[in-house]
């Protein structure tokens, strides 16, 4: 059953050591997804999965273990998920799993094993909830670390340029999140969310399947659209 769930962002940008010298601007995200990982802690869950957005259609699986690099952005900084220290040398983490793999070691993460789980943005609604229902049912405490981010394309800079549908989906989104609206996230549109480049679509569809009938109140930590591209903090319990 889900006892808990912290949603955030996963923009490598999280990790100081790739922002550098911008570091600063993502520091209010950053303590805001760390009192999120507290509300996990406080669960005492028996189990942790970190859903994350992933390039292939997915779902692909990822134990404890698995390591990640930040290697791709010129960062001599490697992760893993969990304690684990199996080698799991024929997998490696993407970058969505790797950032939350550098913020369980930043919080010092030893509550529950953790798995990584990836889906696609090409996912179906119905499939993202069938998944969810799935890892809910797995232990009897299940809390869930779901990696996405809203729209990119707030601003003209942004990585999909301005488009004016981007503030309202990010605002939906943002609302049925910090509300713990089940409904609304698995209502929203798998196409449109694509076209806005909305990375956290499939991931928060499948924490609607997991919290279905699990009763869990939300509330929205954090809210903001740096770089053009929406940022959202949330947690349930």
């Amino acid at each position: 059953m889900l006892v808990a769930a912290a949603v955030c962002p996963c923009p490598p940008l999280l990790v100081p050591d790739v922002a550098a010298g911008a570091a600063a601007e993502l520091d209010a995200a950053r303590a805001a997804c760390t009192d999120a990982l507290g509300v996990l802690a406080a669960a005492r869950p028996g189990r942790l999965v970190v859903v994350g957005p992933v390039e292939s259609a997915g779902p692909e699986s990822y134990p404890e273990g698995t390591r990640g690099s930040f290697r791709g952005f010129g960062v001599d900084l490697d992760v893993r998920l969990g304690r684990d220290e199996g080698a799991h040398a024929d997998q490696r983490l993407p970058y969505s799993l790797a950032v939350a793999a550098w913020l369980l070691e930043r919080t010092g993460w030893s509550d529950a094993p953790v798995e990584g789980l990836g889906v696609g943005d090409r996912l179906e609604p119905e499939r993202c909830g069938r998944i969810g229902r799935d890892l809910a049912s797995r232990a009897e405490r299940v809390a869930l670390l779901v990696m996405g981010d809203a729209s990119a394309c707030r601003t003209l800079k942004a990585p999909g340029y301005l488009d004016e549908r981007a503030a309202p989906f990010d605002a939906e989104a943002a609302r049925a999140l910090g509300t713990a609206d089940v409904a609304a996230l698995a209502a929203l549109d798998t196409g449109l969310a694509r076209e806005l480049k909305a990375s956290g679509r499939a991931p928060w569809q499948v924490l609607a399947g997991a919290a279905e009938g699990a009763d869990l109140g939300g509330s929205l930590l954090y809210e903001d659209a740096p770089y053009g591209v929406g940022y959202l903090v949330a947690t349930w319990s």
